[in-house]
C-alpha cells in the first residue's frame, strides 16, 4: 500500500465472540507484536474499553513506539466503517450500538477506523492474499456466523449506509431456522459453526444410523470434520449439506455482482473437500449461466485471525492521523 505519512507502523485488532487480538503491525503488514485476552469477560462495554486501552498502552509501551503510530483499526462483526460503530451485534456480548471509534479515539488519543470483519479481511485478501490483482471479487467468511464484503471496480463497497454484503442474513429457507438477528431461514443459521452443529442434531434425531458424533455433550465443528476424515456418514452428510445450502448462497451472491473471484475464508473452511465438494456442485447447478465457468471459487490461504488483523491494519492505513503523544 502507499502511505502518505512519516508513520511507520499501525495497530491492528480483531474482536470475535471468543478473543480480541490487538497487534502491531508495520507498512508492509508484518505483525511486529501481539496480544490477546477474552471478550467475554468483559460483558460490560466501559470494562471492555477499559481493557483494550490497557493492552494497547502495554504494547506500546514494551515496543516503545508511541510516536511510530499512525492509526488503530478495528475488525468486528456488525462494525460499519461509515459510522465508526459497533451496530445491533449478533456475536458479542453488548446490545444495540456501541461508538467504539470515539471510545478508543478519546482514550488513546490517536486516529480510529472501524469495519466489519469481512470488510477488513477483504482488504487484506486484496492487497496481500488470493485476490491480490483481482478488481472485482467476493469475499465471503464463515465463522460463528456468516459474512460477506465485495470489491468493485478495484475499490470497497459500502452501500448506502454501510451494510453492503450481509449475505447471511438473506433467506434460504421459507420459516426456516430462527436467526439471531430476528429472522427466519437466513444463511447464516445453516452455514456457520452454530449451522453445522444444527445440522448435525437434526441428522442424528432423523436417523438411527450409528454416529461417532452420538454421545458427545458438546459437539464441535473440529470434531465433525475429524469424523468426516474416518468415515462416520452422519458427519460426511452434515457437511454435504451445509455445502449444497452454501454453494446456492455463494451463486445467488455471484449472479448479483459478477465477481472474477469468490474467496472464501473463515474457521469452517479447515472442512476441505467434506464441505467444498458439494458447495461447487450446488453453485455451478444455481448460478446464472453466462457466469457459470468465469468467476472462480478460491479458498482463502491466510491464516484465520491474523488475515484480519492485516485487513484491520490497512483500514488504520487510510485515516489521517493524530496523535496527543506527538
Amino acid at each position: 500500500m502507499e502511505l502518505a505519512t512519516s508513520k511507520t507502523k499501525v495497530l491492528g485488532a480483531h474482536i470475535n465472540k471468543a478473543m480480541t487480538k490487538i497487534a502491531i503491525v508495520d507498512s508492509r503488514a508484518n505483525i511486529v507484536a501481539i496480544s490477546s485476552y477474552k471478550t467475554s469477560d468483559y460483558p460490560e462495554i466501559d470494562g471492555y474499553i477499559d481493557k483494550f486501552c490497557d493492552v494497547v498502552t502495554e504494547l506500546l509501551t514494551e515496543y516503545n513506539c508511541f510516536e511510530e503510530i499512525h492509526a488503530l483499526g478495528i475488525s468486528c462483526s456488525n462494525a460499519n466503517f461509515k459510522t465508526e460503530c459497533i451496530e445491533n451485534p449478533n456475536n458479542l456480548p453488548w446490545q444495540g450500538v456501541v461508538p467504539i471509534a470515539n471510545l478508543l479515539r478519546d482514550r488513546l488519543g490517536m486516529a480510529v477506523a472501524v469495519g466489519n470483519n469481512c470488510h477488513a479481511a477483504s482488504l487484506a485478501e486484496a492487497h496481500y492474499g488470493g485476490a491480490h490483482g483481482t478488481k472485482d471479487f467476493i469475499y465471503i467468511n464463515i465463522g460463528y456466523g456468516l459474512g460477506g464484503y465485495m470489491f468493485v471496480r478495484g475499490k470497497e463497497h459500502y452501500g448506502a449506509n454501510g451494510f453492503a454484503g450481509e449475505i447471511g442474513h438473506t433467506c434460504v429457507q421459507q420459516g426456516g431456522r430462527k436467526c439471531e438477528c430476528g429472522l427466519n431461514g437466513c444463511l447464516e443459521t445453516y452455514v456457520s459453526i452454530k449451522g453445522v452443529l444444527k445440522t448435525a442434531k437434526e441428522l442424528m434425531q432423523e436417523s438411527d444410523k450409528p454416529s461417532l458424533m452420538r454421545g458427545i455433550d458438546d459437539l464441535t465443528a473440529d470434531q465433525i470434520i475429524e469424523f468426516c476424515e474416518q468415515g462416520d456418514e452422519l458427519a460426511i452428510e452434515t457437511m454435504r449439506r451445509t455445502g449444497e445450502i452454501l454453494g446456492k448462497g455463494l451463486a445467488t451472491f455471484a449472479t448479483m455482482f459478477d465477481p472474477e473471484q469468490v474467496v472464501v475464508g473463515g474457521i469452517l473452511t479447515k472442512a476441505g473437500h467434506w464441505l467444498f465438494d458439494s458447495a461447487r456442485e450446488s453453485y455451478d447447478k444455481y448460478v446464472y449461466r453466462n457466469i457459470k465457468g468465469r468467476a472462480s471459487l478460491v479458498i482463502s490461504t491466510m491464516t484465520d485471525g491474523e488475515r484480519e488483523i492485516i485487513g484491520a491494519s490497512a483500514l488504520a492505513w487510510q485515516v489521517k492521523t493524530y496523535s496527543l503523544f506527538v
